[in-house]
């Protein structure tokens, strides 16, 4: 991907309207189920704002999750023909599964959501604030395979202001969780409007897939973008101060 490249706001799909959009695609998940998976494929579905979730996700502790994964992945290795007694691969199962719930699926569970403090908007800025290029790790959900990305959040106060590291590690928890890039995208946007009392809040997403690089249509440099823009953000002259930004 190239990261120096400009962004064009005019190639980007504009959202006017989030919560009619957001409406749509749930009273669109029961349609998907009449689908086969050979018939939907490598298709890129996108079924909810809020990530799949059992009732009981967090009924068992982290140390218990990560005893399952190691047993389940250790079969994995197994049935692949791995020789498990080898120095180099004993340790896989139980790196794995410490991975999972400690590190790039962290994002699942709500005890690791970033406790955000608000401050008083005393130097009276009202313009917009814009924190850019926020590197993101996060992992398709239909393959399990890297998502790589840079995240350009922009937002007006309402009277409150956010510490800027706080931007960066929303975008993380959302990241770390098994994603597709328009859910994350939105979630980001709404929990900063949630945050921060605002509907002025920008995120855009570019960002590399390797499900479609690594396998499938094995497609190196094509990228993909997706913005949410909230309130003030739909006029189209703020837009275009937004990628001014973005592109300095």
């Amino acid at each position: 991907m190239n990261w120096g490249s400009s962004l064009d706001p005019t190639g980007i799909k504009k959202m006017k309207n989030q919560e009619l959009v957001l409406e749509d695609y749930l009273n669109t998940k029961d349609l998907l189920t009449s689908y086969s998976h050979d018939e939907i494929g490598d298709d890129h579905l996108y079924t909810g704002v809020k990530t799949p979730m059992r009732a009981d996700a967090f009924d068992i502790s982290d140390e218990e999750k990560k005893e399952s994964i190691a047993k389940l992945f250790e079969q994995i290795m197994e049935v692949m023909g791995l020789d498990l007694k080898d120095d180099s691969l004993k340790g896989t199962p139980t790196r794995v599964a410490k991975m999972y719930i400690e590190e790039i699926f962290s994002g699942l569970n709500p005890a690791n959501k970033p406790k955000v403090a608000l401050f008083e908007n005393k130097y009276q800025y009202n313009q917009m604030l814009v924190e850019k290029d926020i590197t993101f790790y996060s992992n398709c959900e239909h393959h399990f395979v890297p998502i790589i990305g840079k995240a350009h959040v922009a937002y007006i106060s309402s009277g409150k202001v956010i510490g800027l590291s706080k931007l960066n590690r929303i975008v993380q928890y959302y990241a770390k969780r098994p994603q597709v890039q328009e859910r994350l995208t939105n979630q980001i946007a709404l929990e900063l409007q949630s945050i921060l009392d605002t509907e002025d809040v920008a995120v855009i997403i570019d960002a590399k897939h390797l499900c479609v690089s690594s396998r499938g249509i094995k497609d190196d440099t094509s990228a993909t973008v997706t913005s949410f823009y909230g309130g003030k953000f739909q006029i189209p002259e703020k837009v275009q101060e937004l990628y001014n930004y973005i592109n300095n």
